[in-house]
């Protein structure tokens, strides 16, 4: 018999690209969330139009209104308790989130990330691997925790960095993954498959797909 399925909202700034993505996975039956709620920062966020279509409930909480950014985030704690909010995701929500609101909603809020933490964490991050030279970049969903972009990771997804790459080329390269791995961390987190303990997220063996791994540049 399936559990019943995780109330989780995604919290977006703007387009809400991985929001898209989580919305299409949850819309199988078999999915082990659903995406019950899009809540902004910006009421202007094309994101929330698109949500909207999509069937989805959609709320903004205006950041600039708020005196405090703690006041800011208890206005959203309200929004999510009236939508029985369970589980959040962060999708491209460009507010840094105070420690209130992160223990409040510890072990429940989860973030992805455009690089391969613990490397590059901030801004700019395909720039600063090119500049650096490396083979393989690639992206990171984590539970979020006070730091900025640290916390256990849940999945990781890994791309070549190909001569003549530019920051967009291999931005596009990245974000086809996060589309990939987002959902999947979901999935695994509301099925039960990842725990966290300790600080370390544990998956299922019947979850893990082996020893396959990328090599870049290729071994001929």
């Amino acid at each position: 018999m399936m559990r019943e399925r995780l109330r989780t909202a995604i919290l977006i700034s703007g387009r809400g690209s991985n929001m898209g993505a989580l919305i299409e996975a949850a819309r199988r039956p078999d999915y082990p969330a659903e995406i019950a709620l899009v809540l902004s920062n910006d009421p202007a966020a094309s994101g929330l139009e698109a949500a909207k279509a999509a069937g989805i409930a959609v709320a903004a909480v205006d950041h600039r209104i708020h005196a405090h950014r703690e006041d800011f985030e208890r206005s959203m704690d309200r929004l999510l308790e009236i939508h029985r909010i369970q589980f959040l995701c962060l999708a491209g929500f460009m507010r840094l989130l105070t420690p209130w609101f992160v223990a409040r909603w510890h072990g429940r809020l989860i973030n992805i990330h455009p690089a391969l933490l613990p490397a590059y964490k901030g801004l700019r991050t395909h720039e600063r691997a090119l500049a650096d030279g490396v083979k393989i970049h690639g992206c990171t969903v984590h539970y979020v925790v006070p730091a900025v972009d640290d916390g256990p990771i849940v999945a990781q997804a890994a791309v070549p960095v190909l001569d003549g790459d530019t920051p967009q080329t291999l931005g596009r390269r990245v974000l086809t993954q996060e589309h990939r791995i987002y959902p999947l961390a979901l999935r695994l987190i509301a099925s039960g498959a990842a725990v966290m303990a300790d600080g370390v997220v544990r998956i299922a063996a019947a979850d893990q797909e082996g020893s396959r791994a990328l090599i870049q540049p290729l071994d001929s």
